[in-house]
């Protein structure tokens, strides 16, 4: 498909499903301001290609005065999705630059091959960080959907038993002055998948040389049993998304163990 083609659709054919709840984030969240210099961080997957030929539109037109670069990690392809990889910015017409890293063989190492994911994941992002502080960036943004939220939200909530959400900015701990952006935070999953059939893009779907799946079991339960839930809800994954908007903190037991804990400790105090 011609280029030109593809980036009109995601204005025109996709406005109401992609370009206007991306403006929407950009705009309740304040995540691209003057004098920002945003560093797009490319897997090569279908969510993050559509994140920077997005942002390459808002660049183009905006009157946001703010820089930008694309950036794409190879934590060690196999030639097969490098190729991929490098086939997909041609193709988009994106100015990407791909580093080499070996995340994939030293997370591997680490953990011996018992679920590298976390390891990995966490090298990644520091790789992340360290190239966009090198091309002087202060803000790395993210390829996240909005399915990616309500998942976290809800593996968090039943596999590891506490309550966390994918933030739509959060600052760096070890990079001062640097902070993650999601400007996908309002798009669903569903409506990437169609702008990528659209465009004739064939894209990564999970690179790994390791695990080899294309999603770990357990984001897959979470997509099943929300996809369940929403036959009888339609409205569900807005409804878990702004659960984490709408928490009640006197009816949070935490907050009330940790104040009759302080009370506790003031008595004996005394």
């Amino acid at each position: 498909m011609e280029l030109e083609k593809i980036e009109k659709s995601i204005i025109k054919k996709f406005r109401k499903e992609i370009w206007s709840p991306f403006i929407k984030a950009i705009k309740e969240f304040e995540l691209i301001n003057d004098g920002d210099k945003v560093a797009v961080a490319i897997s090569g997957g279908k969510d993050s290609l559509l994140l920077a030929k997005v942002i390459e539109e808002l660049h183009r037109h905006s009157k946001v005065d703010f820089d930008v670069c694309y950036i794409s990690m190879d934590p060690g392809y196999d030639p097969a999705n490098r190729k991929m990889l490098e086939h997909n910015l041609e193709y988009l017409g994106i100015d990407g630059e791909i580093f080499d890293t070996e995340v994939f063989d030293i997370a591997e190492s680490i953990t011996k091959g018992d679920y590298p994911c976390y390891m990995c994941a966490r090298m990644r992002r520091g790789a992340l960080y360290a190239k966009a502080e090198e091309l002087g960036c202060n803000k790395i943004a993210l390829g996240h959907h909005l399915n990616d939220v309500i998942e976290t939200i809800m593996m968090n909530v039943l596999w590891a038993g506490n309550y966390k959400t994918m933030k739509p900015k959060l600052k760096a701990a070890n990079f001062e002055g640097m902070e993650l952006i999601r400007p996908f935070y309002y798009v669903k999953e569903e409506d990437i998948i169609r702008w990528r059939d659209y465009s004739e893009l064939r894209a990564l779907d999970c690179a790994c040389t390791v695990t080899k799946s294309s999603e770990s079991y357990t984001r897959k339960k979470i997509k099943e049993l929300i996809a369940e839930v929403k036959n009888d809800n339609p409205d569900v994954e807005m409804s878990i998304l702004r659960s984490a908007e709408n928490v009640n903190c006197d009816m949070v037991i935490a907050y009330q163990l940790h104040g009759e804990k302080h009370s506790f400790m003031e008595e004996f105090d005394d």
